[in-house]
């Protein structure tokens, strides 16, 4: 097998969906860059902090407490408080009393916005996590104490209620708010595609979006065969065992293919709190080891370039799947996905006879002769030269290599 031509995007071929709302433009661009089409169904977005009640009732709160720790967990939700902060005309009462305060932060961008804000840090968590956050400030001492703790949209409930065994006095403080999208049909397309496995992969950037996107397939009437494509496997089967590079324990050794030669949709978040919904319910997606959406651009190339392509130098040259898209000597060429799961089998038997039976049952169950020889005939009429698809009399029929 030999590498594809230079000229071949990174993920050419391939069908993305991406889940996100906020920076879902930058997102989509870098995949597009990239070669993919994207499918884009934001399930939830950040409500706008204007006439947050809730939220301006919390900033008085901080302010009047004059909490001893600050926890802050994102950067993004470090901008949004000072910015309503400053909209209710309290951005210098509240400064004052985060510069009294011991500010520990979950990340490096969190880091950043804090000194942004003209602000220091007492301590940085040694995994991004908020769970290492907490360990480190209880470590340090919180009881009889004052903690503001900056939520995100996924709240840590584990960690707040440890604060408060740990005998913190706990205060909270949500920036942003996860609402409804509103992408009119958007999402049960997104639905639909996972379903019928028209996807090579689904992103996930919020564990609230994560969260959403399974409750809508839920209440869709199609959660289970959703579910079963995430997990690679048919229809009400276990996920199978293995593990991939960058993934929890757990995930399918490749997840590129189903059992029974369906396609899976693998799934990919950003972080492991954006993951936790999806492990919850059985699916072990790919997770990058930096926590960054530019890392998980790159872990989701490097897993369809190992698992999600196949390469076939044959007698007429070099053939590559790509996702849904063929390349002979590197030219995409149409192909309907019945001859495309045939010419798959095919591959990656390797040359090897592959019989009537086991080609027919890779079309999908109960299809008969007649649905393989009208695959067949496809798969010829649409390769540059059909010879290369052989009939091994009485046999089957294999790839000439």
């Amino acid at each position: 097998m030999n590498r594809s031509p230079a000229t071949a995007l990174p993920l050419q071929g391939y069908r993305i969906g991406v889940t996100a709302h906020r920076r879902a433009g930058d997102l989509i661009e870098a995949l597009e860059r990239r070669g993919a089409r994207v499918l884009h169904a934001p399930a939830l977005r950040i409500a706008p902090v204007a006439d947050d009640e809730v939220l301006l009732a919390e900033i008085a709160a901080v302010i009047e407490a004059a909490p001893d720790i600050v926890l802050v967990t994102t950067a993004y939700g470090m901008r949004r408080w000072c910015e309503a902060a400053d909209a209710a005309g309290r951005g210098e009462e509240l400064l004052a009393v985060l510069a009294r305060a011991d500010i520990y932060v979950r990340g490096p961008k969190a880091r950043g916005a804090v000194r942004a804000a003209g602000l220091d840090d007492a301590g940085i968590s040694a995994d991004e996590t908020t769970a290492a956050l907490t360990d480190m400030v209880v470590a340090a001492g919180v009881r009889g104490k004052t903690v503001a703790v900056q939520v995100h949209g996924f709240t840590d409930v584990a960690a707040l209620a440890r604060l408060r065994d740990a005998g913190a006095d706990l205060l909270t403080v949500t920036p942003y708010r996860w609402v409804n999208a509103e992408s009119g049909d958007r999402l049960s397309q997104l639905i639909d595609a996972v379903a019928d496995r028209e996807l090579d992969v689904i992103t996930f950037t919020s564990a609230p979006a994560a969260d959403a996107v399974l409750s809508a397939a839920a209440e869709s009437g199609r959660g289970a065969e959703f579910l079963a494509a995430l997990r690679g496997s048919e229809l009400g089967a276990p996920p199978g065992p293995g593990a991939l590079r960058g993934a929890a324990p757990g995930a399918p050794a490749n997840p590129a293919t189903a059992a029974g030669g369906q396609a899976a949709v693998v799934s990919a978040a950003v972080g492991p709190v954006t993951a936790a919904p999806l492990l919850a319910a059985g699916i072990t997606p790919l997770v990058p080891e930096r926590f960054r959406m530019g890392a998980l651009i790159r872990l989701v190339c490097e897993h369809l370039e190992a698992a999600g392509s196949l390469r076939v130098e044959t007698g007429a040259g070099l053939l590559e799947v790509r996702g849904s898209v063929l390349l002979a000597g590197g030219i995409p060429v149409p192909l309907a996905p019945a001859p495309l799961h045939l010419l798959r089998a095919l591959m990656a038997a390797g040359g090897a006879v592959r019989s009537h039976a086991e080609l027919a049952a890779e079309l999908g169950p109960g299809e008969s002769d007649n649905a393989l020889h009208m695959a067949v005939s496809r798969l010829r009429a649409a390769l540059p030269d059909p010879t290369v698809v052989e009939t091994v009399v009485k046999r089957g029929y294999r790839l000439r290599v």
